[in-house]
């Protein structure tokens, strides 16, 4: 394994990404290649490029850190097999600086330098966009969060522990109504946060005006009644122009959250919506598997975070521990402390960690032993709601759960005073 340092860091008007490549030629050509493909260059050099234009507009490559080959390619490549070129399939760390004049404040555009034709390239036979870093004045161009961490737990009047939400999913034929009545339950029970599940936002047998108005009513009446409030978050995926109206009303209607699916919506109609509404924007990233799954292709999720977070978000899902997902739990914690690391010194630009998937009172001592912090949302779709004692015991099993993590007493002593939570742990427990 060898290291090659090219030219020393980026500076103010330049941005640095790092990646990973795999491919049988020699990796300094390749990272050549890349700077070019991705700022000033073609195949062949074209009319009226002149050497002062390369200099100002190209890409450079900063740092290639060779790492030990593969066996086999990890991709194939039509390129490479029309080049008869054999193995072994050499890998590389590979830092590019990018010319911001090249970019502007322009996501879309951002995005399509940093991730767009690299995947193509016919010399490699892996490319993994690893982690973006951004000069302060650059982050100051782009939306920061309106609530983000303090102003989520500011509506919310929790403070000192998690957040503890669930997920409604209206698709499995609940009525706006029976939504509302099941809403009534979980605030009654003392959640802290309630949302919509992803694929389900204005289905027939719930549309998304009467869901809201119902939901609403229902959160009012609980705050007029406690004091207390509850968040919700209604999703809105859609269109521009019917999530600017989906969130009008949830605003109309004395709501304060609404959620969309990023990677369906993209970087244009996040970074819209952001700027017409002044809710808190929960970003689910269902479809991020996609991205991250083939150690050799996509995308890691600092990077992944790093453009969504330029759109103005203030929560981002990362899965959660002991899930049902994919991810391993090395993964989440690492993506948790990511969406809790400033981009720059441009401002408090954290956003808040929304843990879910297959969580329940016994995952709540391992994600606060890792995450060694209470700035996250907890949420328990099927440990809450399907407690075998009601959606109302599955709330406090949580909340006894993390009571007894920050006291460092486990669960199982804490459990015996604990009811809800003792019976969470024979019914759940039995099942992972």
């Amino acid at each position: 394994m060898s290291s090659v340092h090219v030219r020393p860091p980026a500076d103010s008007d330049t941005l640095e990404a790092d990646y990973l490549i795999e491919t049988p030629l020699d990796p300094a050509r390749v990272a050549d290649v890349m700077a070019g493909e991705q700022s000033s260059g073609t195949f062949v050099r074209v009319a009226n490029e002149s050497d002062a234009l390369r200099a100002r507009s190209r890409a450079t490559v900063l740092r290639i850190d060779e790492l030990e080959a593969a066996a086999q390619p990890a991709l194939p490549s039509a390129w490479l097999t029309r080049q008869r070129t054999p193995g072994p399939w050499r890998r590389a760390r590979v830092t590019l600086s990018f010319p911001l004049a090249n970019i502007g404040a322009n996501l879309p555009t951002l995005a399509a330098t940093v991730a767009g034709n690299l995947y193509d390239l016919g010399e490699v036979t892996g490319m993994r966009l690893l982690s973006l870093r951004l000069p302060a004045a650059y982050r100051a161009r782009f939306e920061l969060p309106r609530h983000g961490v303090a102003g989520t737990r500011a509506l919310t009047q929790v403070s000192g522990r998690p957040l503890i939400g669930t997920i409604i999913k209206p698709n499995v034929g609940l009525s706006a109504s029976e939504t509302a009545a099941l809403v009534r339950e979980l605030c009654e029970a003392g959640i802290d946060f309630i949302k919509d599940d992803e694929v389900s936002a204005n289905p027939e047998h719930a549309p998304l005006a009467e869901r809201v108005r119902a939901v609403m009513a229902e959160v009012r009446a609980y705050r007029e009644r406690s004091g207390r409030p509850v968040m919700v978050a209604f999703n809105i995926t859609d269109d521009l122009d019917a999530m600017r109206a989906h969130a009008e009303l949830v605003e109309r209607e004395g709501g304060n959250c609404v959620m969309a699916s990023l990677n369906w919506c993209g970087f244009s109609a996040i970074q819209s919506l952001r700027r017409s509404t002044p809710l808190v924007l929960h970003a689910h990233r269902n479809g991020y598997g996609m991205m991250s799954r083939d150690p050799a292709l996509g995308m890691s999720f600092q990077a992944y975070q790093t453009l969504w977070r330029l759109a103005g978000v203030d929560h981002m899902h990362v899965h959660g521990l002991a899930g049902k997902f994919a991810q391993s739990d090395a993964e989440v914690i690492e993506s948790a402390r990511d969406c809790a690391t400033p981009l720059s010194a441009a401002g408090d630009d954290r956003v808040l960690p929304a843990f879910s998937s297959g969580q329940w009172a016994g995952t709540a001592p391992v994600t606060f032993d890792a995450a060694q912090s209470n700035d996250l949302l907890f949420m328990c779709g099927g440990g809450i709601l399907a407690h075998p004692d009601g959606p109302a015991a599955g709330v406090t099993s949580v909340r006894d759960a993390w009571e007894a993590a920050q006291a460092g007493t486990p669960l199982a002593s804490y459990a015996q005073s604990r009811p809800e939570l003792r019976r969470a742990l024979e019914f759940f427990g039995a099942r992972t």
